[in-house]
């Protein structure tokens, strides 16, 4: 195991003020948050996009709090020492400020992670005020937002045209006036990017599909290994075909069983000779 001290919201903003990019991954569940504890990544997140992922839903919408909490909980016992982020899902926060808070609270309290995240700008700014008033540190999400990818038009780019761009700079803004120590910006121009970064006074930015100008990227891991079987997002890159491995080892299985060369010797457990004896005599 890994015997690094646990990251803090410290920790991150000291790795900023060093220009050391922030490392943030995915994660859902026990064993993969056991290999990203011991390739040390300073981030995690628990994303309502396990809803695909791990559900096989075709969006985030149908994630419950109950579902977030328990994978959450599950990556906490994998990666103790991991900066723990919890996704908050849908209507667990829109619906008004006090649900906000509550659902915000029961996260930290029952899964045990360092901070949540919440999608939307200026509209969400009371939302976001409130949870970090209460205590709880908290991650903006702003550009393509999936929660709200019906009335964005879709999985786009967003920020591409001056105005739109204009918006997501000003929600930028307001989402860390309101006190978002963090801020996640998705399939957002890398100039976008860069504008915000370079305005953010007490605030990290991190990047997903969003250019190098952020304090750090994130990917989705099932991206990273060929996981997800629909599609592979532009902004991923692959650093391994996990999945055609796994799709491999199965059909061989599949047919080792059909031809009777599995299981072999190694393969299983018997009992002495004298003791399959003694069992005989006593069924006789």
């Amino acid at each position: 195991m890994t015997d690094r001290k646990k990251v803090t919201i410290r920790t991150l903003f000291d790795k900023a003020t060093k220009s050391e990019p922030i490392s943030w991954l995915t994660c859902y569940d026990y064993p993969t948050a056991y290999f990203q504890e011991q390739a040390e990544m300073d981030m995690l997140l628990v994303g309502d996009s396990l809803g695909m992922t791990m559900l096989g839903y075709d969006g985030t919408l149908p994630v419950t709090m109950d579902d977030m909490i328990r994978h959450t909980q599950a990556v906490r016992r994998g990666a103790p020492t991991a900066f723990l982020v919890g996704d908050m899902p849908y209507m667990s926060y829109q619906a008004s400020v006090e649900s906000a808070v509550l659902n915000a609270g029961r996260f930290m309290a029952e899964a045990s992670c360092d901070a949540i995240k919440l999608e939307g700008g200026h509209v969400m700014a009371d939302r976001m005020r409130a949870i970090v008033n209460a205590g709880i540190p908290a991650v903006g999400h702003l550009g393509l937002t999936p929660q709200s990818v019906a009335a964005l038009g879709g999985f786009r780019v967003q920020g591409k045209g001056a105005v739109q761009a204009k918006e997501i700079i000003d929600d930028a803004k307001a989402l860390e006036e309101a006190g978002a120590f963090c801020i996640l910006l998705e399939m957002v121009p890398d100039r976008v990017t860069k504008i915000i970064t370079e305005r953010a006074e007490n605030c990290l930015i991190m990047s997903l599909g969003s250019g190098p100008d952020a304090h750090g990227q994130l990917l989705i891991f099932h991206d990273m290994f060929g996981l997800y079987p629909k599609f592979t997002p532009k902004m991923a890159k692959v650093y391994g075909n996990a999945g055609e491995v796994l799709q491999n080892g199965l059909i061989q299985y599949n047919k080792e069983v059909k031809d009777k060369t599995f299981p072999k010797k190694e393969n299983w457990f018997t009992m002495s000779d004298e003791e399959y004896t003694d069992l005989q005599e006593l069924l006789d």
